[in-house]
Formats: C-alpha cells, sequence, structure tokens
C-alpha cells in the first residue's frame, strides 16, 4: 500500500510539473510574440541630476497606457531619450507581471555636464571665438561623440592656417561641489607654422619647375623679402592652386595633363617639401566648331562672342569663360541670352571628335522660352519707404528678363548707402518655363544712414574743433510727424547735414539738402546749401582774437542734377548756381591784397560725371568714376567799361603822393570776381586676385582769368599736401590730400593756380559688415602745385608713399589713419619731409 502510495504521489507530482511548464512556456510563448499589456508601474534608476518625473516625461509614457511588449513602443521611447543627447545608455526592464498588467522600470546612465573650461596654448583673442564656435558652454553634455568632434575641430580649424601638426588633448576633471559635472582643460599645442621648402616637379618636360610653380598663387616657398604673402600650407588654398596649375596646362592647349600625385614630407629644418609627379600628355588644337539649336542668334554672331578659330591652339579655360564667365558683366554666349529675355537658356560645349591633335567641338544651344519678370519685390527695409527702393529697381514687372538688370539692381541698391552692399541678395521665385515667368525678391539689410562727425585740429594757430550731424535717408515731408520719428523722419532718401566748426578765434556754420528725386518721377536731384563762415584777427603773441579785425564769408547755392539716358544712365549732369559775399574789415594779414572791402563772387558751374563703380560704394571692386567740371562767372570785364590796366594812372585809384593805391586798385578788380576753374577727377578699381583691388586716380586742377589785367583771384585757390581735411578753409580754398606731406606744405603761402595729382592704391578688405567696414591699404602718388602754366610740369612731382587703414561705421562714417613717407622737399625746405601721420574723418582719396 505504501509502495502505491508512494508511485501515485510521484505521478501526480509529475502532473503538477508539467502543467507548471506548459503553463510557463505558454506564456512565454505570449511574450515572445507580443502581447497587449497595461503599463501599471513606470519606475527609473540609474539617475543624477535629472528627477524620476522628468525621466518618466521624457519617455511620454503614462500608467493606463495599452502597450505592446515587445513591440514598437518601446523602441520608439528609447529613440526618443537618445535624441535628447543626455544619456550614454539606456535599458528598459519588466519588473512585473500580473496577467494583463504589466511594470517598467528604465535604467540610465547621464552623461557628465560641462562645468568650468580653460583652453592653454593660445591667444586670449581667439579663445572666446573658438569657445563659441565648438559650444563649449558650461551645461553642455558630455559624449564621446562631442569630444571627438570637438578635437577634431580645432585640428582641422588650425591645420588650415598652416599650423599642420596642431595637437589637441582634453583633461577633465570632477567638479566635486556639483552633481555629475566635470570641469574640462584643453591643451593645444599648435606647434611651428609650416614653412614651404621647397615645390619640385617630375614629369614636365615642356614647362619649367619655376613656370608651374608661377601658377601657384598662395602655395609659396619661403622667401624673405616675399612680406606680403607668408610660406604657409592652407589646404584649401593648396586645393584652390592645383586647379589653377591644371588650367595653366588647359590654357597651353595640354587638355589630358593631370597630377599623378603629390607628396608631402618634413625636411630636417622642420620645414616641408612638396613633390608633385605630372604628365603633360600631347598639346591640342581647335577643329571645327558647330553650333547646334540656335535660331536667334545666327552662327556668325555667336562665333564672334566665342572668338575661337579652327586651329587656334586648345583652351579649354578660355572656352569656359566664353561660354558662361564667372563675371556678370562679361561677354559671352551664355550672357547674350540671359540679358535678353532667356533665362532658361542652356549652353553646353560637346567634344565630338579628337583625332591626332585635333578636337571638334558643338557647341549646343538650347534657347528655351522667352521669359518675363512677373512680380518684384523687396523685404528687409524697416527704415527705408517702398517708392524709395522701387524707383532704383531696373526690373520691372512685365519686360523681358535681363540678367544684366539684376546685377545693375543690386549695384543701385548699394549705391543708395542705406542697406548692407554685401548682402543684397536677389531671390528668384516661382521659376515657371511654361509661362515664362519669374518672380524676383530682393533681400535687403537696413544699415545706418546717419553720421556724426566729430573732429579737432590745429589751424591758423589755434585748435578747431567740428561737429558735424549728417542725415542721408531724411524725410522732409514727416518732420512734423512724430510718429514717423525712427528716432528722426526717415525712410524718403533725401540728405539734410548740419556742421559747425569753431574755435577762438574762427567759426562756420553750414547746412545743406538734398533732394534725389525732384517731383518723384525722374532722378533729378535738387540741392541747397547755405553757409556762413568768419574768421577774427589772431595775435600768436598773446593768444587772443581781436573782433574789430575780422573776415567773413556768406554762401548760398542752388543745383540740379539729371541722370542721362545717353551715351549711357551711368552719366549724370549737374548744374549750379553760387554765391558768395567776401566782407573784409581792417584784416590786414598779408594773405590778401585788399583788408578793408568787400568782394561777390557769382559762379555757375555745369559738371558731367559717369559712375559704374559696383557694388559697395564703401570699397568699390570694380568700375570707374570721373568729373569733369568748369565753374565759371560772367566775363565782367566785357562789360563793365573799366580799363584795368590804366587804374593805376586814375587819380581815385592813386595815393596823395600820386603812387598808386594797390589796394583800392585791387578791391576794384575784385569786388566781382571774375575766373573760370576747371577740374578733372578720375578713379579706376580693378580686382587683382581674390579680394585684393587695385585702385588708380587721377586729379587735375586749373584756375584762370578772362582778362590778364584784371589778374588772378586770391580765392579759391588750391592747397595742396596733407589729409586733405578742411579745418581751415577760410578764403574758399580747395584743401587737396597727398600724404606724406605737412597739411598745405606743398602750395604757397598763397595757394595754387594749377595742381595735379596721381595716387595708386592696394586695397584688402578685413570684414564687411553693416556694423563696421575694415579695409587696409598701401599707396604711392605723386603730385604738386603750380602757379602758372610757364612753372607746370606734371613729372616734377612730391612723392609719397605709405601704407594706412580705414574703418567705415555707420554713425560716425569713415575714419581711418595712414602713415605717409615724403620722399620730396616740401615748399621753402631743404631736405626730404620724411614720415607724416595723418588721421582720416569723414572723407575718402
Amino acid at each position: 500500500m505504501s509502495k502505491n502510495f508512494l508511485k501515485s504521489g510521484l505521478f501526480l507530482c509529475s502532473i503538477f510539473l508539467l502543467g507548471s511548464v506548459i503553463s510557463q512556456a505558454q506564456n512565454l510563448d505570449e511574450f515572445v510574440k507580443g502581447k497587449l499589456y497595461t503599463l501599471d508601474t513606470i519606475t527609473v534608476s540609474g539617475i543624477k541630476t535629472f528627477s524620476d518625473q522628468t525621466v518618466i516625461s521624457y519617455s511620454q509614457l503614462r500608467k493606463g497606457q495599452k502597450i505592446n511588449i515587445p513591440g514598437d513602443e518601446i523602441s520608439s521611447v528609447i529613440n526618443k531619450l537618445w535624441n535628447l543627447q543626455l544619456f550614454s545608455d539606456i535599458n528598459f526592464y519588466i519588473t512585473k507581471v500580473e496577467g494583463d498588467r504589466v511594470g517598467l522600470e528604465i535604467e540610465i546612465e547621464e552623461l557628465p555636464t560641462l562645468g568650468e573650461v580653460k583652453i592653454n596654448g593660445l591667444k586670449r583673442s581667439k579663445i572666446d571665438p573658438l569657445i563659441d564656435e565648438t559650444e563649449l558652454s558650461p551645461g553642455k553634455k558630455l559624449s564621446e561623440s562631442f569630444l571627438t568632434n570637438t578635437k577634431n575641430y580645432i585640428i582641422n580649424k588650425f591645420k588650415k592656417t598652416g599650423y599642420i601638426n596642431t595637437k589637441v588633448a582634453f583633461n577633465t576633471i570632477e567638479d566635486t561641489l556639483k552633481t555629475n559635472t566635470y570641469n574640462m582643460v584643453i591643451n593645444v599645442d599648435l606647434g611651428e607654422r609650416i614653412k614651404i621648402k621647397a615645390i619640385n616637379f617630375q614629369g614636365n618636360e615642356v614647362f619649367s619647375d619655376k613656370k608651374l610653380k608661377s601658377r601657384f598663387k598662395k602655395t609659396k616657398t619661403k622667401f624673405p623679402l616675399r612680406f606680403w604673402k607668408k610660406s604657409k600650407l592652407l589646404e584649401e588654398e593648396f586645393a584652390e592652386d592645383k586647379e589653377n596649375l591644371l588650367d595653366f596646362f588647359k590654357e597651353k592647349g595640354y587638355r589630358d595633363a593631370r597630377i599623378v600625385r603629390d607628396t608631402m614630407y618634413m625636411n630636417d629644418d622642420n620645414t616641408l617639401s612638396i613633390d608633385f609627379d605630372v604628365e603633360e600628355g600631347n598639346r591640342y588644337y581647335f577643329g571645327d566648331i558647330n553650333f547646334l539649336g540656335n535660331s536667334v542668334y545666327s552662327d556668325y554672331q555667336l562665333a564672334q562672342i566665342l572668338g575661337i578659330k579652327k586651329g587656334d591652339t586648345y583652351n579649354g579655360v578660355l572656352l569656359k569663360k566664353r561660354i558662361a564667365d564667372e563675371k556678370p558683366d562679361a561677354n559671352d554666349l551664355t550672357n547674350l541670352y540671359q540679358n535678353n529675355g532667356y533665362l532658361f537658356s542652356g549652353i553646353n560645349a560637346v567634344e565630338v571628335s579628337a583625332e591626332n591633335d585635333t578636337i571638334d567641338f558643338e557647341i549646343r544651344v538650347s534657347e528655351g522660352k522667352l521669359a518675363r519678370f512677373n512680380k518684384i519685390s523687396v523685404i528687409g527695409n524697416t527704415k527705408t519707404n517702398d517708392h524709395v527702393i522701387y524707383r532704383e529697381l531696373r526690373t520691372k514687372p512685365g519686360e523681358l528678363y535681363s540678367k544684366d538688370m539684376v546685377v545693375r539692381t543690386v549695384r543701385e541698391l548699394g549705391q543708395l548707402g542705406f542697406f548692407d552692399a554685401e548682402n543684397i541678395n536677389p531671390d528668384f521665385k516661382n521659376v515657371n518655363p511654361n509661362a515664362g515667368t519669374v518672380d524676383i525678391e530682393y533681400g535687403l539689410t537696413e544699415a545706418g544712414a546717419s553720421q556724426i562727425e566729430l573732429q579737432g585740429g590745429y589751424g591758423g594757430g589755434g585748435f578747431i574743433g567740428t561737429l558735424g550731424l549728417s542725415f542721408n535717408n531724411f524725410s522732409m515731408k514727416n518732420i512734423f510727424n512724430l510718429d514717423t520719428y525712427k528716432p528722426l523722419p526717415m525712410g524718403d532718401g533725401q540728405s539734410l547735414s548740419l556742421r559747425l566748426q569753431a574755435s577762438q578765434f574762427y567759426s562756420t556754420y553750414s547746412f545743406s539738402f538734398a533732394e534725389p528725386w525732384l517731383g518723384g518721377r525722374e532722378p533729378v536731384q535738387f540741392s541747397t546749401s547755405l553757409s556762413h563762415t568768419i574768421q577774427y584777427r589772431y595775435d600768436f603773441f598773446t593768444g587772443r582774437a581781436d573782433k574789430s579785425q575780422y573776415f567773413q564769408i556768406s554762401g548760398l547755392t542752388l543745383g540740379l542734377a539729371k541722370r542721362l539716358k545717353v551715351p549711357d544712365d551711368f552719366f549724370t549732369l549737374s548744374q549750379a548756381i553760387a554765391y558768395q559775399y567776401y566782407d573784409l574789415n581792417n584784416y590786414y594779414t598779408g594773405l590778401f591784397t585788399f583788408g578793408d572791402g568787400t568782394a561777390n563772387n557769382l559762379a555757375y558751374t555745369i559738371a558731367l560725371s559717369r559712375n559704374n563703380t559696383f557694388t559697395n560704394p564703401i570699397f568699390p571692386v570694380g568700375g570707374s568714376k570721373f568729373t569733369v567740371s568748369a565753374k565759371l562767372t560772367p566775363p565782367y570785364s566785357l562789360f563793365s567799361g573799366v580799363d584795368y590796366s590804366d587804374l593805376e594812372n586814375q587819380k581815385e585809384f592813386q595815393l596823395a603822393n600820386g603812387n598808386p593805391n594797390t589796394e583800392k586798385i585791387d578791391q576794384e578788380k575784385f569786388r566781382w570776381l571774375e575766373y573760370y576753374k576747371l577740374k578733372f577727377s578720375g578713379e579706376w578699381y580693378t580686382t587683382l586676385i581674390g579680394k585684393l583691388v587695385l585702385k588708380a586716380q587721377t586729379d587735375f586742377g586749373f584756375i584762370g582769368a578772362y582778362n590778364n589785367e584784371r589778374g588772378s583771384i586770391p580765392f579759391e585757390r588750391f592747397y595742396l599736401g596733407g589729409d586733405g581735411m578742411q579745418n581751415y578753409a577760410l578764403d574758399g580754398r580747395e584743401t587737396i590730400a597727398l600724404r606724406g606731406y605737412k597739411n598745405q606744405s606743398l602750395s604757397s603761402r598763397d595757394g595754387s593756380l594749377i595742381y595735379n595729382k596721381f595716387t595708386m592704391e592696394l586695397r584688402y578688405p578685413l570684414t564687411l559688415k553693416p556694423s563696421a567696414s575694415i579695409y587696409a591699404l598701401s599707396f604711392v602718388e605723386s603730385g604738386n602745385g603750380y602757379n602758372n602754366f610757364r612753372d607746370f610740369n606734371p613729372f616734377n612731382s612730391k612723392r609719397s608713399a605709405g601704407m594706412g587703414v580705414r574703418i567705415f561705421m555707420p554713425a560716425f562714417g569713415l575714419l581711418g589713419i595712414d602713415f605717409g613717407y615724403g620722399f620730396d622737399n616740401p615748399t621753402g625746405a631743404n631736405e626730404p619731409n620724411g614720415w607724416e601721420t595723418h588721421f582720416i574723418i569723414g572723407q575718402q582719396f
């Protein structure tokens, strides 16, 4: 019985265990396949700085939520948490299963937080920008990928500037006062900037090493006298120079030339050598060139622009430029179509045959449909009124599309001076080849158009201070509308300026206003100006001014300037009527031939100018501008009936002893000033390499007399030398800058009747931002002043050279400093002038 009971017990236990195993197997099978559960509990482990509820909210899980386990919901939660970039490890665990209810645990490992950052091995000026660029700010989570990317960024940043052996090491130190926070020390070892000792070539048979090296515009071997371009290896410049080398081969007909390999190796003196293995290949020539697909222009017309004939040496660079040059105003095939409505045109040169040394081409033209401008709009003008902008646009709705007109519009908007000329962006929208239409939206960034002028200097023996206010986007019609003040009524493109100069013995007040579109329909500028100047007799010994002895000038000018259409609309014809009244009261200084009396200056000025410089008026990179002007007074001698050669014989112009009264004679001669004043100024801008711009300038001026018996006037003369600033322009004199010499030191005490000046200037922009435009310059210039044509000799000039910098800030205008060396003797001196420092405020040379 006991055996039977034991057998029965074992049998029942086996049945129970088997049922339990089968039940668990069924649950496991359900879990593997996935089952819908109700989320009962959510717990979080591994947290250091976050709360449980914060992590749960990040996961977007909630109690009572239906969830498939396993399923996409858990994977989605993991991805959400990973994307936060806050954790280095994330795991999910099931803490319980009760029927269809499940408990989950989220186990996380937080990424450490960045505390303070210290960078060793760099100048302070480079540390702050580097921290901003790499986002190494306190609170940043320190992942392995972030640290790796930061290290690589720093290394590559300095490699690009020539430090190819840059090393970077991170040292993290736990902050014991803050949970899970680490301070970081970054040690940067730039090493020495590697200089290039040699550039060698192998495989070149036609061209010498020297010739090939000359094509490297930026990658240069070290040479002590080349101070303007240091020897260093920059990756981007090196890549550009390799393209320049291949372009050189293509220009000479070697289409198949290639760089097989370039090898760099360090020398014992820590310099770098670069070896190039090149294959020149064969020289090719142009064969037949046929045009396909052109119907608007004939083969002959296209061939004239292409300018390549059968038998010419193959030049792949020239062919590319003649089809589509990078210059917006280039004379190429693409611009021919693009400037005449064919926005959707495309032109490609295809080699169709290459036999022996001759290559035949097909120029395949897809003309497309004529396109017209549809909607033209502007954005970004927060101060300037729309009508001021739209009247300058050369792209009009309904007109044929023209690339040239888009470029011209960008130029005209830049020339206004109200916007950042470097960031005027025409955005082509809704380009519709089927309808043949295109919308253009011009994106603008307002730049400050008002300026404050504060300057001081010495003139006439004392200090003269200047305060000037210029509002270059003024709105006169809203001057009584306080709602338009921003902080002044702005937006109509008008110019208003107020200027005051004053010292103990001298003061001048001036006001000017200009409306560029008189009447609002045509580009006719109206301008007016008023000025009053007074100078008291100054005693240099006592330092006092005698106000009973003075000389004053009052003046009024009215002008009109009209933009012309012929020869082209870059020309402007301007005319002005000016009147000045000179009053001398007991003012005997030797500056004028009479000290008591008056003079009247009524003059008409006509000027023709042309300005097609582009795009930034502060820093033109191309184009030219010139002005030729004539200032004329009425020829009073013709109708006055006075014989000026016989005045000394007339009793009323003689002293009691019978001698001529020269003061009274000169008063009669200059009661109404009679003269003509001719001037010419020309400037040319050319981009040489990259951003380097050459400015060439020439200036000439001459004052003549209708009647030699009346002589040359004592006013309006030229004073040459120095910075050209108008600190002491009492007698209507015109100060002409010539750096390297003291102010007005190249003219006689009475001024010059003739002057000429020549300038060559190299300019390089350091930054061209709306807040400040800065460029460096070097210059050579020469010029001189003369009293008559007998002495005039343009080759007898006073020479100078030097360097400087210009800063343009919207609120203060143009500021600068120049260091110039005068190689020749100033007027009345016996030795070269030497070095001079010039401070420039509110003007350009």
